[in-house]
């Protein structure tokens, strides 16, 4: 089998490299384990954009890619040069109203308080921790759509995958790159395409309940893995493709238990927040190639207070009293500085008033897992434990940064020595990019949109 771009993953990341390979003129071929949408169509479909958006705009909101900047330095840190982070400002908005020309849905209808995730009332809103720095905007922009809109982003994008003329190959696995003369040259596969019609169904239901209810479940998702794998084992065939430039969008590592163990062990007591494509198959199929990695030990792990916002007015505190983070951070940012600084344990002290105003907001200010997790904290007396573990009611949702590293101009994936390996892009949580270092909401979906972009057209131009 032969392409001129081979995209592994369909993901965002994954979808917006195939887009731009194909309307920059190749043949693309789109390979996915399961059938496409990965942690993108799980997520809550919000793209951090700003710089003065459509959305912005309309909310009366004032917003400069300059400001944008000077609040990303502090969350980006070293993840990316200056200049990448620049571009990456400067071209938000512009990503954003390409997602709007392929269908998916903003608008600028502004949360008044500050949360975790806004109620299908409101679609843009403060998505990090921008009031705690000059000049702040919101930059949340949430997919216009019921519950976690992730679903209907990624919809929209496969949609003008399907319409680019772009050839998909789902329940195919990607094993093995092609490398000759230090040249990748396609990879060998693993597919279900000829596997029997009912086994193919069954591989997508397992995979299906694997996706969801299997990310709040740990031991189901576990099970459904070990079946996935024994039919991905008795049923798939090898697969050969050969192809021009091959594009490694397969997600991160965090259901790689070996992976988090080496890597980042702090974290292992989290919510592994992904699909099981979240496997860290990208990341071992470039370092198989030559590929040098970075960042791989950080991790975002979410300690979200609010909603309710009146949660906010609590002081945060470890064991001693001593104050543990701002209750106004961004949840990630909370979480960083249990796990660092407090071995994962806080607690939220809360006055009685800021305690009754927190159960009057809760049908206006919560979608109903937030509500779960706001009367699990609500009906705690005296302190509000916070502490990680592991939790039906409160979990702690962590996910991956760090990936492959590559050249910030093209998506080439780079070798130790810094040199590039020809035929090799990655994008999205596969490789490092823009959220490598700390997370917000919504920063690792705009950085999906802007890498998978960027090594599509690159991979097409090769």
């Amino acid at each position: 089998m032969r392409a001129e771009v081979l995209v592994v993953g369909s993901g965002a990341a994954g979808a917006c490299a195939a887009i731009e390979a194909a309307r920059s003129g190749a043949r693309v071929l789109l390979v996915d384990r399961f059938h496409g949408g990965g942690a993108t169509a799980l997520s809550g479909g919000v793209v951090y954009a700003g710089g003065g958006t459509r959305q912005q705009r309309e909310a009366g909101v004032e917003d400069s890619p300059q400001a944008m900047l000077d609040y990303l330095r502090h969350e980006v840190g070293d993840a990316v040069t200056e200049r990448t982070l620049q571009r990456f400002c400067e071209t938000s908005a512009d990503q954003l109203r390409w997602l709007e020309d392929l269908g998916v849905p903003f608008e600028g209808s502004l949360c008044p308080y500050k949360t975790s995730y806004p109620t299908n009332r409101h679609y843009l809103y403060y998505s990090g921790s921008e009031t705690a720095h000059p000049r702040p905007a919101p930059r949340g922009h949430r997919t216009k759509g019921r519950g976690t809109s992730g679903k209907l982003l990624y919809a929209k994008l496969a949609q003008a995958v399907a319409a680019q003329g772009v050839r998909l190959m789902p329940q195919t696995t990607a094993q093995r790159l092609l490398v000759r003369d230090g040249r990748v040259l396609g990879a060998e596969c693993r597919s279900l395409a000829q596997a029997p019609r009912g086994i193919r169904w069954l591989h997508k239901v397992l995979a299906r309940w694997a996706a969801k209810p299997g990310i709040y479940v740990p031991a189901l998702r576990r099970l459904l893995a070990r079946r996935i794998a024994t039919v991905e084992r008795r049923y798939g065939k090898p697969v050969t493709i050969h192809a021009r430039s091959v594009v490694l969008a397969a997600g991160g590592f965090v259901l790689n238990r070996a992976m988090m163990r080496e890597h980042a062990p702090a974290y292992r007591g989290g919510l592994p927040l992904g699909t099981l494509g979240d496997d860290g198959s990208g990341v071992e199929l470039g370092v198989r190639a030559g590929a040098a990695t970075a960042h791989l030990d950080r991790v975002s792990a979410w300690r979200f207070i609010s909603p309710p916002s009146a949660l906010l007015e609590g002081r945060l505190v470890d064991e001693h009293g001593r104050s543990v983070c701002e209750p106004t951070r961004y949840g990630a940012a909370i979480g960083h500085a249990m796990i660092t600084q407090h071995r994962g344990r806080a607690w939220l002290v809360l006055d009685k008033g800021a305690r009754l105003r927190a159960w009057r907001q809760l049908r206006a200010q919560t979608l109903w897992f937030q509500r779960i997790q706001a009367i699990h904290l609500l009906l705690q007396p005296g302190r509000i434990d916070l502490s990680i573990r592991p939790s039906a009611a409160y979990p702690c949702p962590v996910l991956t940064l760090g990936g492959l590293v590559v050249d910030e101009d093209t998506g080439q994936v780079r070798r130790a020595d810094g040199s590039g390996i020809p035929g090799l892009y990655a994008a999205g949580r596969t490789a490092v990019g823009v959220c490598s270092n700390s997370y917000v909401s919504g920063l690792s979906l705009a950085d999906c949109v802007f890498s998978g972009r960027r090594a599509g057209r690159s991979s097409a131009h090769r």
